[in-house]
Formats: structure tokens, C-alpha cells, sequence
């Protein structure tokens, strides 16, 4: 369907025994329930960006991937109360692809939940000409929250999550139209 809207999300943790397939994989089934969304993931385990960023084939088919998105939610740990430099070498490998976009976070971590993280990821966005969605799911003492099978009880979370997409489906889709009518100067 023409008018759905593509929604990639991006898992930004590299390490080797991470624990973003977990939150990564709660948020996708919560986003693949809305009919409206045509949901990619780009996981940066996977995607071999260098980190001089220099053009490689792999940068290109990041940037057309990118480019062809609606817009964006970000699936982040935070490290040493910032976020993991596979995602900044995303964010700074391609540039006119991401402006007029929505971004959404969803964070996780120890007692902070990668609130931190998200906070430098807004100032970021910013600069790269991106609309930041407000509201974030945010996951404290993460590994207490899931269960073996990797659902969740945390009920703000679960409501959080449907906001967040409630919220980054209105952007997407008005910033869609806006970018159709009148492309983004810059």
C-alpha cells in the first residue's frame, strides 16, 4: 500500500552479548500491531559503516535506505552516560537523507533507563535537521523487565510505545506531504 508509512528502526548497539535484540524485538511487535506502518530494522551490528566516514557501496545503500524512509525510531542502550558510537557514525554518514524526519527513541539501561542518552541524541537530531518525537519509552534496570520470552509488564512502558508511535505516525505523515509540496530548503 502506497500510504503506509516506512518506519525504520535502527538498533543502535554493537557488543557482542548485547541486550537490544530484546527491547528491539518488544518494540517491533508493538509497532507491526499498527496497519498503517511498513516497518524495516537497520541493525548496526549488521551494518558495516566506516567510521572515518568515507563512501563506500555500503554507505550508499545506507544513505538510499535512509533516504526512502518516513522516518525513524532509534532503539538505544546507554554507555558511560552517553550513547553507542555506532549510532553517531550512522547519524554523520549520510546528511540531506535525514532532514525533515521524525525520530523516535526508545531507551534502556541501569537506574537511568538511557534517558542521558536520549537527551544527546535530541541535540544531535536537531543539527542534522530532524523532529525529535517528545515522548520516549524508556526501560530502568532493563534485564528486570522482560521475561524469557521477552515481553514486558512495565505498563508505562507498553502505554509509552503507543504513544510514541501515535505520535511519530502524525509526523511522519504531515512531513511526508510537506516534503512532497515543498522540498526541505538546506
Amino acid at each position: 500500500m502506497e500510504d503506509r508509512l516506512r518506519l525504520e528502526v535502527i538498533v543502535a548497539s554493537v557488543r557482542p552479548e548485547r541486550f537490544a535484540p530484546v527491547v528491539a524485538e518488544w518494540f517491533l511487535r508493538t509497532a507491526r500491531s499498527e496497519d498503517e506502518l511498513d516497518i524495516g530494522v537497520i541493525d548496526l551490528a549488521h551494518t558495516s559503516l566506516p567510521t572515518d566516514l568515507t563512501s563506500t557501496p555500503e554507505v550508499e545503500a545506507f544513505r538510499n535506505r535512509v533516504g526512502a524512509a518516513d522516518g525513524f525510531v532509534v532503539v538505544t542502550s546507554e554507555y558511560n552516560h552517553g550513547y553507542p558510537a555506532a549510532l553517531k557514525t550512522a547519524l554523520d554518514s549520510v546528511k540531506r537523507e535525514w532532514r525533515a524526519k521524525p525520530i523516535g527513541f526508545v531507551g534502556y539501561g541501569g537506574l537511568s533507563g538511557g534517558l542521558r542518552a536520549i537527551e544527546q541524541l535530541r541535540q544531535v537530531v536537531a543539527e542534522i535537521h530532524m523532529v525529535s518525537i517528545r515522548d520516549t519509552v524508556s526501560f530502568h534496570e532493563a534485564k528486570r523487565k522482560f521475561d524469557a520470552d521477552g515481553n514486558t509488564a512495565d505498563g508505562a512502558a507498553i502505554d509509552a510505545a503507543q504513544r510514541l508511535l501515535r505520535q511519530w505516525a502524525w509526523w511522519a505523515r504531515h512531513l511526508r506531504a510537506a516534503r512532497a509540496a515543498d522540498p526541505y530548503p538546506g
